[in-house]
């Protein structure tokens, strides 16, 4: 067995705590950033408009559907979860059914809102 002298035991964990300390100095430069040190505060989607809709029939199945999926529709826009782009496509296809429930063309309309929130990969019931 090899024995060490105790001044040799703690010049290494010495070297060792300092190889460690300096380690750890020069990673916490990396985090440092160039420029202003002010914190960026996170921009907060802007809410839609309602959407501009003919009047919808009370109590028709249409209207329902129309209205729950511009609730949820709004809700994700207002998170960030759905762009404005995608949103304004959506819109698209409300619009041309909001168009057909007003009419009274129940079945085309609530086909539209499906085929839209399939496309856009919302859940559909059949």
């Amino acid at each position: 067995m090899r024995k060490t002298s105790r001044f040799s035991s703690i010049s290494s964990t010495a070297c060792l705590a300092a190889g460690v300390f300096l380690a750890a100095v020069a990673l916490g430069g990396c985090n440092k950033t160039s420029g202003s040190s002010a914190p960026v505060a996170a921009v907060a989607p802007q809410a839609p408009a309602p959407p501009n809709w003919p009047k919808l029939p009370e109590g028709a199945a249409c209207t329902n559907d129309l209205n729950h999926y511009q609730t949820v529709l709004d809700a994700d826009v207002g998170t960030g979860n759905v762009n404005r782009s995608v949103y304004d496509q959506i819109e698209t296809d409300l619009g041309r059914a909001a168009n057909a429930c007003a009419a009274g063309r129940d079945g085309e309309a609530r086909a539209i809102i499906r085929s839209t929130k399939l496309q856009h990969g919302y859940r559909a019931s059949s």
